[in-house]
């Protein structure tokens, strides 16, 4: 690549390189690519889930911390969360579109991970592919 040429220009990508735009692409990318997050947005495309679902989809997370990524993801757009009025209470999380627009693409990178995870270790360890 041309370190002189925007990594836009050499993509062809549309990017909005203005500071803040970065940094707000920064953060949700930072946020979305914590541990947690993909895993839950995955086990929602599934459909509607409790939380007692959650966590049995996830046995490894902890109470305090799907109950963080869950609030994470709600004020991010990306999850829904619906309290029933009903004895006992109920409450379901389900994707909203633009998660479902989110996850979509997050496939798509995952699908490109998968694809490349042998060139890619073998260049971690050192290896020469080209």
């Amino acid at each position: 690549m041309n370190p002189d040429r925007p990594v836009t220009e050499v993509i062809g990508a549309t990017c909005d390189n203005r500071p803040d735009t970065v940094a707000f692409v920064r953060d949700l990318f930072g946020r979305l690519g914590e541990k947690w997050p993909m895993r839950v947005l995955d086990v929602l495309a599934n459909g509607p889930t409790r939380f007692t679902a959650l966590m049995a989809a996830e046995p490894d997370i902890s109470h305090r911390v799907l109950t963080a990524t869950l609030r994470t993801l709600q004020s991010d757009g990306m999850i829904r969360r619906t309290a029933y009025a009903e004895t006992p209470p109920r409450v379901e999380y389900q994707l909203t579109d633009l998660g479902e627009s989110f996850l979509a693409h997050a496939h798509t990178m995952v699908a490109w991970a998968q694809d490349h995870q042998s060139e890619i270790e073998l260049n971690r360890l050192g290896g020469q592919h080209q």
